[in-house]
C-alpha cells in the first residue's frame, strides 16, 4: 500500500515523501527511523468512485500522537491536521473537533460529538486519559489495540481468500457444464435415450429440463440470489445464521474463543485506561455475539456483588481454563488490564494456529471434491461415446 507523507526534518522544515508499506503503523515507523517527525500520513488505496471516505480514526490517532510527541499541544496538532485537509469529510470532522476545543469543551466530549466516526471505546479511553493527563499513552494504547484486531482480522481474511476462490471457480465450472454443456449433449443423445446408462439418463434428463424450461429456471435462480442477498442484509437473518454456525461441533468452540479474545483485549485496554471493571464490561457488551451478552451481564452482576473477575467470568461461562488461571494471577499482581491483554494474545495465537491447520486440511479436500464433481459430470456425458467406441471395436 502506498502512502503520501508529510513530516518535519531535523531543521524543522516540512518534507513530502511517498512510502510503500503494509499498513499505516509500519509506514509511521519507517518515517521515525529516518529521523523525521510525522505530520500526516494518507493512504493511496483504491476506493469506489464517488464514495466518501470514512474518517480513519486509527490513522488520525497515529498522526495526532506523532504531533504530540513532537512537542505540539493538542490545539496546535489539530490545527496542523485541519490545514492539510483542503476539503471533504475529514476536514469537516477535524474542523468540528477544533471548534469544540475553542469553545472550551474537553477533547473526549468533542470526539463524542461524532459518534459515526469514533466508537464509545475511543471516547472512554480519551475521557480516562483526561483525568490522568496521559493523552499520548491513551492514543498509544488505542493504536496498539486496533493493530492487534487488524492482525487477527487479516489472518482470517487471508486464510479465507484461497478457499473462497476455489469454491467460486468450481461452482462456475460446474454451473457452466450443467446449464450450458449438458443441455447440448442431451439434444445429441435424444434418439438413444433408452440405451444410455442409468446415471447418464438422469444427467441428460436434467439437461433436457434446462433446455426446455430455460426462462423459468433463470427467473427462479435470480429470485433465489435476490432473496439470499436480502436475507444477508437483515441483521435478524445474520444472527440466526450465526447461531446455527455456533452449533457446529468444533467450529462453535473456536468461534467462542475468538469472541472471548476480543472481550479480553477490549476489557484490558479499558482497565489499563483506568475505567472500572463493571463499566468496562458494559462497554464491551456489543462486541459479543447476541447469545453471549446475557452471560456477560451475569458476570457483571456477580462482580457488583463482590466476586473477583476471574470467578465471575468463569461462573458465567466466559473464561477458558487458561484464562481463569491467568486472571487469578493478574488479580494477585494487581494489573488485570495487562493480564487481559496477555490472555487475548494467547487466545489469538490459538485461533491463528487453528485457522492455519484448517486451511491446510480444507484446501486439498475442497479441490478433491470440486475435481471429483467436474470429473463425474464429464464422465457421465461421455460414457455413451465410450460404450459406442467399445461396441465398434
Amino acid at each position: 500500500m502506498n502512502f503520501n507523507i508529510l513530516a518535519l526534518d531535523a531543521r524543522q522544515q516540512v518534507v513530502s515523501l511517498k512510502l510503500d508499506a503494509a499498513n499505516a503503523a509500519i509506514a509511521s515507523d519507517q518515517v521515525r527511523n529516518q529521523g523525521l517527525t510525522l505530520i500526516s500520513l494518507e493512504s493511496q488505496g483504491w476506493r469506489l468512485p464517488g464514495r466518501a471516505a470514512r474518517f480513519p480514526s486509527t490513522l488520525f490517532s497515529l498522526e495526532l500522537l506523532s504531533l504530540l510527541e513532537a512537542g505540539l499541544n493538542l490545539v496546535e496538532a489539530l490545527q496542523t491536521l485541519t490545514e492539510k485537509e483542503a476539503h471533504g469529510e475529514r476536514q469537516e470532522v477535524l474542523s468540528g473537533l477544533l471548534a469544540a476545543l475553542h469553545r472550551g469543551e474537553p477533547f473526549s466530549l468533542a470526539v463524542a460529538g461524532f459518534p459515526q466516526h469514533f466508537s464509545p471505546l475511543y471516547v472512554a479511553t480519551l475521557k480516562a486519559s483526561e483525568r490522568t493527563g496521559s493523552m499520548r499513552e491513551a492514543l498509544g494504547r488505542y493504536i496498539a489495540y486496533q493493530e492487534e484486531l487488524e492482525r487477527v482480522r487479516k489472518k482470517v481474511v487471508s486464510a479465507s481468500i484461497y478457499p473462497a476462490i476455489l469454491m467460486v471457480v468450481g461452482t462456475l465450472v460446474i454451473g457452466f457444464l450443467m446449464f450450458y454443456v449438458v443441455p447440448r449433449f442431451a439434444s445429441v443423445y435424444e434418439d438413444m435415450a433408452s440405451t444410455l446408462p442409468f446415471f447418464s439418463q438422469l444427467l441428460l434428463g436434467f439437461g433436457n429440463l434446462v433446455r426446455n424450461h430455460a426462462a423459468p429456471i433463470a427467473v427462479a435462480f435470480a429470485a433465489i440470489l435476490s432473496l439470499g442477498a436480502w436475507g444477508f442484509s437483515r441483521a435478524g437473518f445474520r444472527a440466526w445464521l450465526n447461531t446455527r454456525l455456533w452449533r457446529v461441533p468444533g467450529l462453535g468452540a473456536r468461534m467462542k474463543v475468538y469472541q472471548l479474545a476480543r472481550l479480553y483485549r477490549t476489557a484490558g485496554m479499558l482497565l489499563k485506561a483506568g475505567i472500572p471493571a463493571v463499566k468496562a464490561l458494559d462497554m464491551v457488551r456489543d462486541l459479543l455475539a447476541a447469545h453471549l451478552r446475557p452471560q456477560l451481564m451475569q458476570a457483571k452482576n456477580l462482580i457488583e456483588e463482590g466476586k473477583p473477575m476471574s470467578a465471575a467470568l468463569a461462573a458465567a461461562g466466559l473464561a477458558t481454563p487458561v484464562a481463569s488461571r491467568m486472571m487469578a494471577v493478574g488479580e494477585r499482581g494487581g494489573d488485570m488490564g495487562q493480564m487481559f491483554m496477555q490472555i487475548a494474545r494467547f487466545h489469538d495465537d490459538e485461533v491463528a494456529r487453528y485457522i492455519d491447520w484448517f486451511t491446510r486440511a480444507f484446501e486439498p479436500l475442497l479441490m478433491a471434491v470440486l475435481g471429483s464433481a467436474v470429473g463425474l459430470v464429464v464422465v457421465l456425458m461421455y460414457m455413451p461415446i465410450f460404450e459406442l467406441a467399445g461396441s465398434i471395436n
